[in-house]
């Protein structure tokens, strides 16, 4: 067998008998496509350029950096979550356990995130903290959205938000009237013939729990969102003791009591339902 190029395609020559010659496509990827870069890709000018400390202090490359990131994370769990609510709405219920996998996975490491943080001192954070007011991470909508998906809504944070664009308040409205998690959940129930009124609700959990038999993929999917929501408490917690850590009792940039306010949050409960079943159980 011979090769040559024609036309910019590789030509393949098989022997007499065995057929005519092949042309074959020039290879599109690795450095012969050069079609596209890494940096290109990813569009690391922008993101790199994004970094803006406003101060000198030494740490607040960190602190931007360790907060951007946890945007880009929520961002992810924003797409991910909605996969999960909608494939449960479909009865597509292995897909949703599949997203929740990654959802779980994402959220782990937003826990883990918080000791980045925890390695800047008091002393350090204190150089550049007033410039902040009043941004605070009260302020990200993301994050809200995400409670507001996961079912905690509350409609007064709409007045709250300081600088939120219109876009953003209209996101926030979008996640208020919007299916969460929990109704989708329960859509899944009903597909399955168990009621899912206010009178009935606990005992179809008690069902999909006594009878794995016949509904584990359902008992497996309350599993996912009972992760789903004591990961995002051990955030919470973490999130508080790293905030006592560094400031104590003081207020927060935003306005806020800071600490306090923080561990009120930390009783928060998405499913409440899923909680009390164990003691029915």
């Amino acid at each position: 067998m011979t090769t040559g190029r024609i036309g910019g395609c590789q030509v393949s020559a098989v022997p007499d008998g065995e057929g005519p010659a092949k042309a074959v496509p020039p290879r599109s990827f690795g450095e012969e496509g050069a079609r596209l870069s890494y940096g290109a890709y990813l569009r690391l000018p922008d993101l790199l350029a994004q970094q803006v400390p406003q101060s000198s202090a030494p740490d607040e490359l960190l602190f931007i950096t360790v907060h951007q990131v946890y945007e880009l994370w929520f961002k992810l769990l924003l797409h991910e979550l909605e996969q999960a609510r909608d494939a449960m709405a479909e009865g597509e219920l292995w897909l949703a356990g599949h997203k929740f996998r990654r959802v779980h996975a994402i959220e782990r490491v937003l826990v883990e995130q918080v000791e980045v943080l925890e390695t800047m001192t008091p002393q350090d954070f204190l150089e550049f903290r007033a410039l902040l007011a009043p941004a605070s991470g009260f302020q990200s909508v993301q994050f809200r959205e995400l409670e507001f998906l996961s079912g905690a809504k509350d409609a007064a944070y709409l007045e709250r938000f300081r600088g939120a664009s219109d876009a953003e308040v209209a996101r926030l409205r979008r996640r208020l009237s919007e299916p969460t998690l929990w109704d989708a959940y329960l859509t899944a129930l009903s597909r399955r013939g168990l009621p899912i009124s206010d009178d009935e609700i606990m005992e179809s959990l008690l069902t999909v729990a006594r009878d794995r038999g016949s509904h584990d993929d359902l008992w497996r999917l309350a599993e996912d969102l009972l992760t789903h929501d004591e990961t995002a408490a051990h955030w919470r917690m973490r999130h508080v003791q790293m905030v006592e850590r560094q400031i104590g009792t003081k207020s927060g940039t935003g306005g806020s009591t800071g600490a306090p306010y923080l561990r009120g949050r930390t009783l928060l409960h998405y499913f409440p339902l899923l909680w009390e079943l164990r003691s029915w159980l």
